[in-house]
């Protein structure tokens, strides 16, 4: 059971969990990380392929995460949940032009649905819950009656600001094209900022969501299975990223971008730790 702040109530217990299905996620934290490191090293179909792939195996670790360590309901539902809205904001925005900005996708990302590429709503769910687990990592010094919506905040933001390193990555790939990039953030000229306004918009909307998907949905009996692969997966491909932006891909605005947003979240988990240990 979760209390109204979604964390655990004295009654939740927990599950013994065999150590096959316990190193799963890491499993495919590892796959995703190694395939990340194989992006900027290739070029023309086989960079597809990995990006592909990086999606597919990112997805799957959100749903096998969710699933071992909130129950299989809560699994299916973020699944469920966080494709049913990618698909009705990312159409929303091509036939709009709202809430991102005017875009078009490539054909290059293969079969759609009223629109929208099939693997888009996989890179939502890639995202969607590596942001609102670090989110609830965030937000757990806050008092209880403020923390849940703390926890939202916070996973919106993480939620933008990975796409603000990941959308100038994929522009250049040619996966998506803007109308009109200008004005961007700075050092960023092929993203415009309508943009990341959007990913806010969308963030707090489907991270409110979530929140209330997990809340309802989360196992009495939960396995112990924490949050450090989908995590080490987010970390790797923001911090990671701004790496290869920096050095293969010529993308040094991205690049100072993630690693300016990357080192704040730690610093603000640093200075968290050491409150937290003080007497």
């Amino acid at each position: 059971m979760t209390d109204r702040g979604g964390g655990m109530t004295a009654a939740a217990t927990h599950l013994a969990i065999p150590p096959l299905r316990r190193a799963v996620p890491l499993v495919l934290a590892g796959a995703l990380v190694a395939t990340a490191i194989a992006y900027p090293l290739s070029s023309g179909a086989a960079r597809d392929v990995v990006s592909w792939t990086i999606v597919l195996l990112g997805s799957a670790l959100s749903v096998a995460h969710a699933g071992l360590s909130r129950g299989a309901r809560t699994g299916a539902g973020v699944f469920a949940l966080v494709a049913l809205t990618a698909v009705v904001f990312e159409s929303i925005g091509l036939a709009t032009g709202h809430p991102y900005g005017t875009y078009t996708y490539s054909d290059t990302l293969g079969p759609t649905l009223l629109g929208v590429p099939f693997l888009v709503p996989l890179a939502w769910l890639m995202m969607a819950w590596p942001s609102w687990l670090l989110g609830e990592l965030l937000a757990r010094p806050v008092r209880a009656p403020f923390r849940g919506a703390a926890r939202i905040a916070w996973a919106a933001t993480v939620f933008a600001a990975w796409d603000v390193v990941l959308d100038p990555q994929l522009v250049q790939a040619g996966y998506w094209t803007w109308a009109d990039p200008t004005p961007g953030l700075p050092g960023i000229d092929t993203v415009p900022l309508t943009n990341l306004a959007g990913w806010l918009v969308a963030g707090a909307v489907l991270m409110t969501l979530l929140d209330v998907l997990v809340g309802r949905t989360r196992a009495d009996r939960f396995p112990r299975v924490g949050p450090v692969a989908p995590l080490f997966a987010l970390g790797w491909m923001t911090l990671g990223g701004a790496l290869a932006h920096a050095t293969w891909l010529g993308l040094p605005g991205s690049a100072a971008w993630g690693a300016g947003l990357g080192a704040a979240v730690l610093v603000v988990l640093v200075v968290q730790h050491r409150r937290a240990g003080r007497p």
